[in-house]
This record gives C-alpha cells, structure tokens and sequence, in this order.
C-alpha cells in the first residue's frame, strides 16, 4: 500500500478529529461546554471507543452547502463500554452546522440504534444540536423520524439515555421524550417546541430560554427530564451510575455488585422513627437510605411530584427499584404529577427486569376541583395500571397510613404484590379515623351531651380497630407485620427468594394503559 493512500487516511480523520475547527472549538468551551468528541471520551472507558461513519459527508448541494463539507457531518456515533459492558453512544457536534440534522448524519444515529438492538447494548444520545438542517428541507425532517421510529422500536428492548447539553428545539425534543431518562445541564441546555420568539410573536409572552426550557425548569416544573447536572462531566458521571443499575437489555438481570454490608444488619433507628402521629411528617428517603446497601440511593426525578419518591438501590448487592411516598411533602399524597411519575419509573423497572419495593405511607389522592378537572382519575389509574401490570419482583412495605383506594394502588396485596409487611405503626383503613367518625357516628355525636367527648371517643374506638395492621394481617393482606429495625433483613430475603420469580399476562398485542 502506498504512502499516499495512507498519509490521505490520516489527514481525512485528523479532519473528522477537528470537527469544525480549532476557533469553533474554542467557542465551545468558552461557553463552559465540552466538545462531542471531549464528551464521548470522558463518557466512555478509557480507549475503549471505537467510531463509525467518520468519513460521511452529507449530500446537499442546494444553497452552497456543495462547497462546504466536513467528516462526520455534525456527529460522531460509534461504541464503547462503560464499566466493562458495551454501550452505544452518538455526540452531536455543535461546532459543525451548529449540530443540525441532516439526512446523512441522522443515518449514522439510526446505524448505532439499529446496531445496539441486534447486540443487545444500551444506546446513549448526547444532544447539542441548533435543530434541523434548513438547507435539506424534508430530508432532515425526515431523518428525525427515522430517528423517532427507532427510539420506539428500541423502547423497552435496550435502555436509551438522552443528556441534553445544549440546545435542543423544535422537532428534536421527542426523540429525547421517548428516551427512558433524560439529563440537562443547568446553564447551558434548554429544551422547546417552539421558542420565545415564536412564543411572543403568538401569545404575546415573555420568556427567556432558560425560563421557558432551561435544566430546571423541565427538572421541577415539566417532569420532562429526569437529572439535572451543573457541568458537563458531572452529567457524564450521573450517566454511568444510572446504567450500573441497568441490565444491557430486557433479556438480562441487572448486574450484581459486590457489597460489604450485612444482609442482616439492623436498623435500631427505624423502631422509634416513623411518628405515631398521624400529622406529623418524616422523610421516607431516610428510611429508604438506611434499608440500602451501604446507604446508598440513586434518586430519579428529584425535584419533580416530590409527595412521590422514585429510584435505585441495591440490598444484597441487587439493584432494586424504589417507589414511595414521601410524608414531608404534601403528607404524602398522590396527585396527577406523582401518579404520571411513578407509573414511567414502574413501567421502566418492570420492562428491565428490575425488581420493585414499595414504600407505603398515604393518605389518599390529592382533592381539589383543579385535580378532578386535570384528570386524576384517569392519571392516577395509570399508576394502579403500572403496578398491577409489573410482573418483576414485589415487595410492599406499609410503614403507616394506606387509605382508601390509595391502599390499592401502592402495591397492595390484590395487584400482584408478591411480599406485603408491615411497620406496627400502620394504619389500613378506608379513611382516616376523624373523617370516618363523622361519617359513622354523625347521629350519635350530635344527640350526645358532650359532643366533642362522644366524637373523642369514637375515634380512640375506630383507631384501635382499625388504625393498625392486624386486621389485614388476619385476612392475609399483609404477610407480616415486623420489627422495623429488621427491614433491611426482610427485604433482603425477599428478593432473595423472589429472583426467579414467573409471572404470566394473558395473550394480547398490548395493554391499553390510560394515557
């Protein structure tokens, strides 16, 4: 082989290497943003990745674009492994076309997509793109919907992860919405339909972009993405722990990790922690940290529909899926945010093979004539759908209050629920005892000499009746009631015995979850 050939090789990937040069490149990080080359390195092991499609070009000649071409074409796309395991990555490239889309480098996307199906390996996109690409016209657009199509043709097969860390506009926003979980980086990501240019000129609103689609605005306020990070490599870490938990694709078991932490170790906290009050809060991540493997917990959606608390950890070295109430927001409640997030997080888990324990402490769903008209009944069943169709691994754990239907939904023993405990402290029960005695006893109470003694009561007899788990517990609704300090024991046996568990769904197509 001649030196030319090989010389000619070496300049075209150094080219490919150098993206749109070394002053867009500068331009990048003066904007504290790495590059995609800078992000795919740090994503991955080290020298572990290996590119595809480095030398595509696009194919446009309209508008002078024949004049102006690059290697790669705006993104790079390939794999690698991360911890070991292979995974598929593609970076848009902002300094080439500003990271538009063309039909040439959305093939490239759909190529790794199509590819991380057929080998059974997670597909990572990190997107900073300014959108389509203007001078391609419909063939760009047409490039984002093979990539549509392929993020739902691998939804469920293999994980996909969406950072978004940059722009990220117009049609561009659903392949990320597909996606199971998302990252934005505060600052210098945003995500929209349309911006607030399009906005003013239609509403007559004002609203910046960090307003309208910045990291936390879609963190707290959309629940559209997931993690919200303040750097780059901050993002790219968070990403590499999420998939530690995952399996490579929904034929595998996440993947086990070793653990120093005793499989029975006890929690002498946890028998004087959750109050007896019934209105007094506390924080169930505590609960959740304490039961974990070396008190670690990955938290999903953080700072969205906090009354509900969604993420990973393991017990006995197992990745688990969390789902629970949380009493130190909005007492625990379920509304329509929460109810929306937890059946995402509970369908994810169960499409992956990720075991699910439930932690129970609410009092009900949200009332309130802005939730009936917003749709709770029908928001809210997706939860109880979710639950109800997961044929992973389960395990209830009421730690006090499971009213009304919303005992049903949390996980109850009626919906499947393999392994259902509970604290001494729980309460099981239609309602709560003060609105269960006005009910019941509304008579007896205003005939009564001393009303409010009567009511008193009543509600010290509904409580001793009811305001516990034994009742239940004796009609085998609860498998056992036990000594809080020993859940983390508990748990641990019971996934331990769960692990090859066989669920059955009768023959259908699909389900129609009430979307």
């Amino acid at each position: 082989m001649s030196r030319e050939v090989l010389e000619r090789l070496e300049e075209r990937l150094a080219a490919n290497r150098l993206g749109g040069g070394q002053d867009k490149i500068e331009r990048q990080h003066e904007q504290g943003k790495l590059t995609a080359r800078e992000r795919i390195e740090q994503f991955l092991d080290e020298g572990s990745f290996e590119e595809v499609d480095a030398l595509v070009e696009h194919r446009c000649t309209d508008f002078g674009m024949g004049e102006r071409t690059i290697s790669g074409d705006g993104v790079v796309a390939g794999h690698g492994r991360v911890d070991g395991r292979p995974v598929f990555v593609f970076a848009q490239d902002f300094t080439v076309f500003g990271g538009s889309l063309s039909e040439t480098n959305a093939a490239k996307i759909c190529k790794v997509m199509d590819l991380a199906m057929k080998v059974g390996a997670p597909v990572v996109g990190l997107n900073d793109s300014g959108g389509a690409r203007i001078q391609e016209g419909v063939a760009s657009l047409a490039g984002y919907a093979d990539i549509f199509l392929r993020n739902t043709l691998a939804s469920g097969v293999v994980p996909q992860v969406s950072a978004i860390m940059g722009p990220c506009a117009g049609g561009a926003v659903y392949s990320p919405a597909i996606t199971d979980f998302v990252f934005m980086v505060e600052h210098t990501s945003y995500m929209f339909v349309t911006g607030p240019e399009v906005i003013k000129t239609v509403t007559h609103e004002e609203v910046t972009k960090e307003k309208l689609g910045g990291a936390m605005t879609h963190n707290s306020v959309s629940g559209v993405a997931h993690f919200a990070a303040g750097t780059d490599t901050e993002c790219l870490a968070a990403i590499r722990r999420l998939l530690s938990y995952l399996p490579s694709n929904n034929a595998e078991q996440p993947p086990l990790a070793a653990t120093s932490d005793p499989l029975d170790r006890e929690i002498a906290e946890l028998d004087t922690f959750v109050p007896t009050d019934p209105n007094k809060p506390y924080d169930i991540k505590k609960v959740i940290r304490w039961a974990a493997d070396d008190g670690d917990f990955f938290e999903v959606h953080e700072h969205f529909a906090k009354n509900i608390v969604v993420g990973f950890v393991r017990l006995g070295g197992r990745p688990v899926g969390v789902v629970a109430n949380q009493p130190n927001h909005l007492a625990g409640v379920l509304d329509i945010s929460s109810s929306i997030k937890g059946a995402r997080f509970v369908r994810f888990c169960d499409a992956f093979n990720v075991p699910l324990w439930i932690v129970e402490d609410v009092p009900g769903f949200l009332p309130g004539t802005a939730q009936e008209w917003g749709g709770i009944i029908r928001n809210g069943a997706k939860l109880l759908y979710a639950l109800a169709e997961a044929t992973v691994p389960k395990v209830t754990v009421i730690t006090r209050k499971a009213y009304g239907g919303a005992y049903c939904v949390m996980g109850s023993k009626h919906i499947r629920t393999d392994v259902n405990l509970a604290f001494p402290t729980a309460e099981i029960a239609v309602m709560g005892p003060q609105g269960a005695v006005n009910i019941l006893y509304r008579s007896e109470i205003q005939r009564a000499e001393e009303p409010d003694a009567e009511r008193a009561r009543r509600v010290a007899e509904y409580q001793e009746k009811f305001a516990n788990p034994f009742v239940a517990a004796e009609k085998g609704y609860v498998d056992e009631v036990i000594l809080p300090r020993l859940l983390r024991r508990k748990l641990v046996a019971a996934f331990t015995l769960l692990q090859t568990k066989r669920d059955w769904m009768p023959s259908k197509k699909h389900g129609n979850i009430p979307l």
